[in-house]
């Protein structure tokens, strides 16, 4: 793909029933945005602009293009997804806004498939609205490990600054939890994390810490023995493999004395382990960051907010964090490649007296 425009965001709209298009378009109402990237919002033009005006908004000037290969630098771009006349039931959970959802994420996925966007922000969906024939996940992440992994897995990462949360288990139910713990799950969590550490956030030696399945770190098996067969070793065994891995911690005391702190990412075993006490910590500017496939994807932590949807009132602030979070990883991941592309070839004294290099390599390949 030709890089030499701006980078090409694909914002998905989301629930139309939520908070979804207030966020959006207060995030695209600061004309700074065009200057750092391409906006291609994939959704509903008339149901944008009943949002813009219930809420009140400052009008918004869109370029109506049928595709991302007609975006244009320096404009707030809009893929009408459909011409369908739908209808807006703010905080409701309807039928047609999990369609609406379904439609707009299909055609950004497509679109980044054909390599005309570069990265996608997604607003929030309602994950039982959504489902479908076409859609059976648990969520985005689960989705578009489908469509765009590449075969590749996905790691879901809440962060801000420099607290990230990662987790071997995502949207299952607590009961299967345990099963799922198992050597190879956290391996490759653990792998994946360390990757997305150095390639995406620019961390050249990331320490991870790794958090405990069971109360108080399962008490030396008296609370449970997944520490000590399954987890405790695991970590040894990721630390042989070059991976600065520690642990495990109890959650509670791991967070509650900010020990998180000394570390570059917290990998937790299961969704409420990890995301409970983030959000309590980064509510506002936490973003959700799909790792570990081809396409560079987040979003605001929080969800549709039915309670507040046509009020007015939504922060966009976790949206906006999310556009910056995409952008700095597209950057990174191309600064990574370069770095690799053509390693130093090695050169050796000839030991013979005239001190000549002598090159005892062959030419350096591109990835």
């Amino acid at each position: 793909m030709d890089h030499s425009y701006k980078i090409r965001v694909a914002i998905t709209q989301g629930d139309i029933n939520g908070i979804g298009y207030e966020i959006i378009l207060k995030t695209l109402s600061d004309p700074r945005i065009t200057e750092l990237c391409t906006p291609i919002v994939y959704g509903l033009t008339k149901v944008a602009a009943y949002h813009r005006k219930a809420l009140e908004l400052a009008p918004i000037t869109f370029n109506i293009i049928n595709s991302a290969s007609e975006a244009e630098d320096g404009k707030l771009n809009f893929v009408n997804c459909s011409e369908e006349e739908v209808k807006v039931e703010f905080g409701q959970s309807t039928e047609v806004a999990g369609f609406a959802a379904f439609q707009s994420l299909v055609r950004a996925t497509d679109e980044f498939n054909e390599g005309l966007i570069d990265v996608m922000l997604t607003a929030p969906i309602n994950k039982h609205n959504i489902q479908s024939e076409e859609f059976k996940f648990p969520g985005h992440t689960e989705y578009l490990e489908t469509k765009c992994g590449d075969g590749e897995k996905s790691l879901m990462i809440l962060m801000q600054d420099t607290l990230r949360v990662a987790l071997v288990t995502t949207h299952v139910p607590l009961s299967k939890v345990p099963s799922l713990i198992t050597p190879d799950n956290i391996m490759e969590k653990l792998e994946s994390f360390n990757k997305t550490l150095q390639q995406d956030f620019d961390i050249q030696k990331p320490r991870i810490a790794v958090l405990s399945l069971n109360p108080h770190n399962g008490e030396e098996g008296l609370l449970g023995m997944e520490e000590i067969e399954v987890i405790k070793p695991t970590i040894e065994q990721a630390m042989m493999n070059g991976i600065l891995c520690f642990g495990p911690y109890a959650s509670d005391g791991f967070f509650g004395s900010l020990k998180y702190q000394e570390f570059d990412g917290v990998l937790a075993m299961y969704h409420d382990q990890g995301l409970a006490p983030f959000k309590t910590i980064a509510m506002e500017e936490g973003v959700n960051f799909t790792a570990g496939i081809p396409l560079i994807r987040t979003s605001p932590d929080h969800g549709t907010a039915y309670d507040i949807a046509g009020k007015g009132i939504a922060s966009e602030e976790s949206f906006r964090q999310a556009l910056y979070v995409a952008l700095d990883t597209f950057r990174n991941r191309i600064n990574y490649k370069e770095m690799r592309k053509n390693p130093l070839r090695k050169q050796y004294f000839d030991k013979s007296g005239d001190n000549e290099k002598l090159d005892l390599t062959t030419e350096a390949q591109n990835d």
